[in-house]
């Protein structure tokens, strides 16, 4: 059996656990040109040129509730996984024992390259909302990419998409200060949404101001104090996890115009 016939078969799944684990489960399989993540997903380097291969690959489906995790830190890494609706994030565990939220997930993004290094993933990924995701075999994958080119460019180029911006945005944030570094976050979040058809400037965040300070490296204190701040200046509107943008062009230059280029 090739791979591309390996990977038209259902992917297993984790069995369910109870407590956390519990929320993890199969929902369906699904066919890549009927999919609207078509744009954005790995495989789509076949799909755009060969139809009928790419409604055999079927990928599983998992639905994620709110507060639960997709996988944990430690866990073997098997699948790779594409967003289908929902944000998630990822953390880390410090040598304190602490957990660090090192990333937030949207639509479209791949989940699970921290797990190919090691053979285990190096981050716990909780839903931040309820929240489906397309899980397909990175073994498979990658052997299927040996074959397929377009394949394999667009595997590599997610991979790299996602490396850059997390660590571009980790090396800005070291020397930034904390309006610097809460404004860039706000402005990179708000292209994340423009890119997906979203609005750019009136958006619901999804995840919590003490998320946006453990990946800030700030205390919730001084995220709370900060939000004030840029409301008196009136860059922006906030009710609760609400943003609107009021000035964009004020915004930009408390986040640093060149430094937020980088980011992109």
């Amino acid at each position: 059996m090739t791979a591309l016939e390996v990977l038209a078969q259902p992917i297993t799944v984790m069995p369910a656990r109870s407590g956390a684990g519990a929320a993890v489960a199969c929902v369906s399989t699904s066919h890549c040109t009927h999919c609207h993540l078509r744009q954005w997903c790995a495989p789509s380097g076949i799909a755009s040129t060969d139809g009928d291969r790419a409604d055999s690959l079927m990928f599983g489906r998992r639905r994620v509730r709110a507060g639960q995790r997709l996988y944990r830190e430690g866990e073997p890494f098997k699948y790779l996984y594409e967003v289908r609706s929902g944000n998630l994030k990822s953390s880390l565990t410090t040598a304190q024992g602490l957990a660090r939220v090192s990333a937030f997930h949207m639509t479209g993004e791949l989940i699970g390259l921290d797990g190919v290094a090691e053979g285990q993933h190096a981050s716990s990924v909780t839903a931040l909302e309820d929240a489906e995701v397309c899980a397909v075999s990175y073994a498979l994958l990658t052997e299927l990419a040996l074959s397929h080119a377009q394949l394999q460019q667009t595997l590599m180029q997610h991979m790299s998409r996602e490396i850059v911006r997390e660590l571009r945005m980790l090396v800005l944030l070291g020397n930034m200060t904390a309006e610097e570094r809460l404004a860039t976050f706000l402005l990179s979040l708000s292209q994340r949404l423009a890119a997906r058809g979203y609005s750019s400037s009136d958006f619901h965040m999804r995840m919590t101001r003490a998320d946006i300070g453990s990946y800030l490296g700030l205390t919730l204190e001084t995220v709370s104090r900060t939000f004030s701040a840029f409301q008196k200046l009136r860059l922006l509107e906030v009710d609760q996890r609400h943003i609107r943008i009021t000035d964009l062009g004020g915004l930009t230059r408390v986040g640093d115009q060149r430094a937020h280029k980088e980011l992109h």
